[in-house]
């Protein structure tokens, strides 16, 4: 089984997120679904190497203040994942074009209700919302179905 490193960030601004609407990548885990933006660690980066990086591919922009939330696992049968989790709050530059989908700023609440997501990014995003503190979430799915949460050590219902 292989682990995969990632990272995830989501760009607030004015009480909205700026999501992919994942639908332009082929053989896409997330074809359809709205996320953050983010990606697969390369050779040698850092999380804050990574993501800076993933945020100006897909976006354009420059991530100037920005703070990492937590670290997420995922599983799902022969699959494993390690994501280091991240709110941005200022940058520069201008938007551009994404290849994997649509750009699009969503108010924050709909994003938690109106959305196609992950049920386990439901649980972290709540969590950015109200503010936790740095926080680890493992989160156990079953053929893409969420099954066990576990918050800072202890299973949480969702």
């Amino acid at each position: 089984m292989d682990n995969e490193l990632t990272t995830l960030c989501y760009i607030e601004k004015d009480g909205k997120y700026l999501m992919i609407h994942r639908t332009k990548k082929k053989n896409d885990p997330n074809k359809d679904l709205w996320l953050g933006v983010g990606g697969h660690f390369e050779q040698g980066e850092s999380p804050e190497d990574c993501v800076l990086r993933e945020v100006k591919e897909e976006t354009g922009l420059t991530l100037t203040k920005y703070a990492l939330r937590g670290v997420v696992s995922f599983s799902d049968n022969d699959w494993y994942e390690y994501m280091f989790l991240y709110s941005a709050y200022e940058y520069s530059g201008e938007m551009t074009e994404c290849n994997e989908g649509d750009l699009v700023w969503v108010p924050k609440e709909d994003v938690l209700t109106k959305l196609p997501i992950w049920e386990g990014d439901r649980i972290f995003l709540k969590l950015m919302q109200r503010g936790e503190p740095f926080f680890s979430l493992k989160l156990r799915y079953e053929n893409r179905v969420l099954k066990k949460a576990v918050l800072n050590g202890s299973e949480i219902p969702f």
